[in-house]
């Protein structure tokens, strides 16, 4: 096939899948959402801080009470106005604000009487800078397929908010929705990379079946522990959104699984089919099982860092947990046995597990498929 028509090949491709993508969304689209919290009489503004009329701060250094400020409001219906307001210093909410701050205030109106206060610092800036560095640097140092898998990523969020997100609303099981997330990423993020060769189908193969024995995995834990979807810690929130929606609770916890063990399981996945894939290339005559042993030989050596990513990252996520117990000096039994580091090390191990039977299951999917056919 020319170059040419491998262009306009993967152009109609491409536009196709744009618009069956657009379409689905459409689709899934919620526009009559369930009002949970209703927000009528307030809403949240931007703004700055004019002045500190009042601080808090007493002569011992703690601060009891609230700020009482001038702030004025940048967005909204009354903006330009300078109003009162007010801020306590919490851990969650509210902020220590001294003039010129950006904050985020929340606006209560009710009969001409207005009610300020301080929800948080604007903090949108700096996200928005902190990402696009992170964004910056993966195609400057990425080059060509940096810029390809910032698409990739961008498409992925994308796709779970247009996409699994809605899907999970309308009552369609968790699970399926993040097989289905897998697919879509997976095929769009490795034809990004790699084309459509035969590396690619071989990795998407092999994505796809190391996510589901993560799932199935974790399916299987939970089953013989006694642990699922309805243990995790801010179930009464979710029973109560369960109760007035479609959502199926008891799907989420295994349905995150699989997503939070998506993109270790796809690196695995693409490096063993790379690797044998340019093995073949480069020694054409060796068969199928002395490439399945060479891609194993590869596999092996990612499976300690990749498994080692996911176990780090959800201990990460636990950490505060776990300096909770220890502090408290609580009994071995009583913390292995609790909910909540059963299901971290469910979902660690479970993600860890999916990452080793990807190898086995790329090199088998590559090598074999190599020597029966040659994708042009």
């Amino acid at each position: 096939m020319s170059d040419k028509k491998r262009f306009i090949v993967r152009l109609i491709i491409t536009i196709a899948g744009v618009a069956a993508f657009l379409f689905a969304a459409h689709r899934l689209h919620v526009t009559d959402k369930v009002e949970i919290v209703s927000t009528t009489g307030y809403t949240y503004e931007t703004a700055r801080v004019v002045k500190v009329v009042e601080d808090n701060l007493t002569e011992d250094g703690v601060r009891v009470g609230y700020q009482h400020l001038k702030v004025k409001l940048l967005s909204g219906e009354y903006r330009d106005q300078i109003v009162d307001a007010t801020s306590a210093e919490g851990n969650l909410f509210g902020a220590v604000c001294k003039a010129g701050d950006k904050v985020i205030v929340h606006m209560s109106v009710s009969n001409n009487t207005m009610n300020v206060s301080v929800y948080s610092k604007d903090r949108s800036f700096q996200i928005v800078l902190f990402v696009s560095v992170f964004l910056l640097l993966m195609c400057i140092i990425g080059g060509k397929n940096g810029v390809k898998s910032v698409i990739g990523l961008v498409f992925t969020f994308v796709s779970i908010f247009m996409i699994y997100i809605p899907m999970i609303y309308r009552g369609f099981s968790p699970f399926w929705a993040a097989v289905i997330i897998a697919v879509i990423t997976t095929i769009v993020t490795m034809y990004l990379i790699s084309g459509a060769t035969i590396k690619t189908f071989c990795a998407i193969m092999g994505t796809v079946t190391g996510v589901l024995l993560a799932g199935l995995s974790a399916w299987l834990f939970g089953l013989a522990a006694d642990i699922d979807g309805y243990n995790v810690s801010n179930i009464e929130t979710l029973s109560y959104v369960g109760q007035i929606t479609n959502i199926r609770i008891g799907g989420l916890l295994f349905s995150g699984i699989l997503i939070a063990s998506l993109g270790a399981v796809m690196d695995v996945a693409m490096s063993v089919s790379s690797a044998i894939y340019e093995i073949h290339d480069k020694a054409p005559h060796l068969g199928w099982m002395e490439l399945f042993k060479s891609g194993m030989n590869v596999g092996r050596d990612m499976m300690g860092t990749m498994s080692n990513t996911l176990i780090l990252a959800y201990v990460g996520s636990a950490v505060s947990t776990l300096v909770i117990n220890y502090a408290y000096d609580l009994p071995f039994r009583q913390i292995i046995n609790s909910y909540n580091i059963g299901i971290e090390i469910m979902q660690g191990v479970a993600g860890s597990i999916g990452v080793i039977l990807t190898v086995p299951a790329v090199a088998i999917i590559t090598s074999c498929l190599l020597k029966r056919e040659k994708f042009e």
